[in-house]
């Protein structure tokens, strides 16, 4: 059960591994996506055509219909990851074996739908994988096992997703083969030490000037590529979002918060809460992305304009 791109190489594995037979795939229905609005399935659907088994697309997985359906595949084990919608009792349960989550943090922290960026923005060292028996709350069940990895110094949201992508498979035979053998641990998780990541929206990367440049630095990685971090820009007659690929953090270079400071041949310093913040890749609304440079030689952004304003 999966819709998003991270669990496309769990899949892969559960599908060409010998000891395995894949009897079913449960993904989210296909969705408007774009200008245009075409009709787009999931990622995973594309994928399930290679393996020639159901592929099940309930609005509502929750719904009695839904679970008659994937009752009739008869699972020993139900494998979820990036689903996107919360799994009732009796589905937890119906599994001969268990029913078990990967998610995309070392939990208890970063329980919910985004722990990816939480992690690269709380600055975070590490992340990893992990497996657990599912429950009915939000990412609290039993763990089976965790796998670390450094998060880089200039991680981004993209580049840390697709190194977890790839681990999934190696923890995933790990646990199966526990579950199995009847070895799999369950570890309690301490609610302590919990911490939520909530889903992210558009407007998840707006930039407050007022934060630290650290801070910031942070956000615009963890934010990349999507939804993307952005500040509003004065344009003669309306506001102009302006989305921030790839920026700097200057500590040691004051400035009032959201002020343009200074162009120097990098870039654009601007002022933020605690330092400032070098912004060197940059895209303006309906443009292409371009250095900021390249921008400062068609687009007026003189010292001394405030960012965000809008």
């Amino acid at each position: 059960m999966g819709s998003g791109d991270i669990g496309l190489p769990s899949l892969q594995w559960l599908g060409s591994a010998p000891n395995i037979q894949l009897v079913g795939i449960v993904t989210q229905p296909d969705k408007p996506v774009g200008r245009s609005q075409k009709l787009t399935a999931p990622p995973t659907k594309a994928l399930a055509s290679r393996f020639g088994v159901p592929v099940l697309q309930p609005a509502k997985v929750r719904k009695p219909e839904s679970l008659a359906e994937i009752r009739a595949l008869s699972p020993d084990l139900v494998v979820v990851m990036a689903y996107g919608q919360i799994l009732p009792k009796s589905l937890l349960e119906m599994p001969r074996i268990a029913c078990i989550n990967l998610h995309a943090s070392l939990l208890p922290r970063h329980r919910g739908a985004a722990p990816i960026q939480a992690s690269i923005l709380a600055g975070d060292r590490e992340t990893g994988i992990t497996t657990m028996h599912m429950a009915e709350g939000l990412d609290t069940g039993d763990i089976i096992f965790e796998h670390l990895i450094p998060i880089h110094r200039r991680e981004t949201g993209g580049s840390l997703h697709d190194r977890l992508a790839e681990i999934g498979p190696v923890i995933l035979e790990k646990t199966i083969t526990r579950l199995a053998a009847g070895t799999a641990l369950r570890i309690r998780q301490d609610e302590s030490q919990a911490t939520y990541a909530p889903k992210l929206d558009r407007d998840s990367g707006r930039i407050d000037w007022t934060q630290p440049a650290f801070y910031l630095d942070r956000l615009v990685r963890a934010m990349n590529p999507w939804p993307g971090a952005y500040t509003m820009l004065d344009s003669p007659g309306h506001s102009l979002r302006l989305k921030l690929h790839r920026v700097l953090p200057m500590h040691r270079l004051a400035g009032n918060p959201g002020v343009v400071t200074r162009h120097v041949g990098r870039g654009i310093v601007v002022g933020t809460g605690e330092g400032s913040l070098l912004l060197l890749e940059v895209q303006l609304e309906g443009k292409r992305r371009m250095s900021a440079s390249e921008l400062l030689r068609g687009f007026s952004l003189p010292v001394g304009t405030r960012l965000g304003a809008a």
